[in-house]
């Protein structure tokens, strides 16, 4: 167990301000509503509501006492010694994945899939969005998976006057199945990632062991959304066809495609991806006509929110590792998916991969519970700070309520949990 007696002042100051970072996330939509009630003071209320910048304020905290109790440099050391390539990497595969050729291009494959279905258009293209979209989080990337699908919900959907219920469901269905939708492959989702290559499981594995269980999970999740939200769908009004690409040259799509792989294949690679990233940024500005604005403010805003999440977290090894250590492989699935709503589920994974000497069934349940909890809050999984931003100018007061999205992504992860824990294999 962990061990208070052991573990250094910044280290519990760090947990400590954890803690009170996952209630200002939990109490956003609090500060949101003083802002629009409180005027005199609504630029601080709104900074305070910001979701995105909640981890990134206590960060600050933290590194500012640890400048004051040790020294400057020892904070400076310890702010050089993170690895910070997965905030750089979701903010620039959230931008180019939202850029309007993609967007279009998707969108246009998404209905195609959607004409084969034996629904009504708008019921095909919801389930599709919230079955395939989240799928495809194996092979692009979970956050790029998250920033096209959101965008696609959001123009058809969120953007229609849906009622308050249909949005919270379709926001927990959207961010389960993100979570789980990775696991087809060894290199997307980020819990995954962290114990790959450590423990050796490869594509193979992953389609073995989680990739069908998985896929069972999301389309169970999409069709029991669509069929219990039906009714919703049928009264929001004009939902048409969306983007087309018809507008925008086939070599332009393709050019944006090839810079979404790049980055996608780079993913470890910071170098490379901002490089090719900057190589975007010229083309985009070369072909403005073909564009949409760049959403540059919102994909900086969710790299500082995982900056932040990578600073804190790098100071909660002392109680977390301990804990995860003690459990047996049936406590350990539940303790992970509990843990995992108030920190990373990559970083659970990681702290996992550090202790020696586990055998399989600690692994499995370790990163089954992580990936299963991953859609209960908005720290919870790496993408979802990108949905986030996308999606809550849609809510009323522009915030969603972290409790209203636990309480809807309950359905879709006890779902979750029947495929990864009871499901033989």
């Amino acid at each position: 167990m962990p061990s208070f007696a052991s573990s250094s002042p910044v280290e519990i100051a760090a947990a400590i301000l954890f803690a009170l970072a996952v209630l200002h996330t939990f109490s956003t939509k609090y500060f949101e509503h003083l802002a629009h009630v409180n005027r005199a003071h609504a630029g601080l209320w709104h900074l305070l509501g910001e979701v995105e910048a909640v981890f990134g304020f206590w960060a600050m905290v933290l590194l500012v006492f640890m400048a004051i109790h040790v020294s400057p440099a020892r904070a400076v050391e310890y702010l050089n010694g993170l690895n910070f390539t997965e905030p750089a990497f979701v903010f620039v595969v959230m931008v180019i994945a939202a850029s309007r050729p993609v967007l279009a291009f998707s969108g246009a494959v998404l209905r195609f899939v959607a004409r084969l279905l034996p629904l009504s258009r708008v019921t095909a293209f919801y389930f599709v969005a919230l079955s395939i979209g989240p799928l495809l989080g194996s092979f692009i990337t979970e956050p790029a998976a998250m920033t096209l699908t959101a965008f696609l919900l959001r123009d058809r959907y969120f953007a229609k006057d849906a009622p308050s219920p249909f949005k919270y469901a379709t926001l927990g269905v959207l961010f389960v199945n993100i979570s789980i939708g990775g696991v087809l492959t060894p290199y997307a989702a980020p819990p995954v990632l962290m114990v790959a290559g450590t423990w050796g499981w490869d594509f193979a594995f992953m389609l073995q062991n989680f990739g069908w269980k998985a896929v069972i999970a999301v389309f169970v999740n999409a069709a029991a959304a669509s069929y219990l939200l039906r009714g919703a769908l049928r009264r929001l009004p004009g939902n048409d066809e969306g983007s087309s690409t018809d507008r925008i040259p086939a070599t332009v799509v393709a050019i944006h495609l090839v810079f979404l792989a790049c980055v996608v294949v780079a993913a470890h690679h910071p170098v490379v991806f901002v490089a090719t990233f900057l190589f975007f940024l010229g083309f985009t500005q070369a072909y403005p006509r073909f564009q949409s604005p760049l959403i540059l403010r919102e994909g900086l805003m969710v790299g500082f929110f995982l900056a932040g999440l990578v600073t804190l977290g790098g100071q909660q090894r002392w109680w977390l590792q301990p804990l995860l250590v003690d459990m047996p492989p049936d406590v350990l699935f539940f303790g992970a998916l509990s843990l995992t709503a108030i920190t990373d589920n990559a970083a659970l994974t990681y702290l996992g991969s550090l202790v020696e000497g586990v055998d399989d069934a600690f692994k499995y349940a370790l990163v089954a519970g992580a990936v299963a909890g991953g859609g209960l809050t908005v720290i919870a999984n790496a993408p979802n700070p990108a949905g986030f931003a996308i999606l809550k100018g849609n809510f009323d007061e522009e915030a969603i309520s972290p409790l209203g999205l636990l309480v809807a992504a309950l359905p879709p992860t006890l779902v979750s949990i029947v495929a990864f824990w009871f499901l033989p294999g």
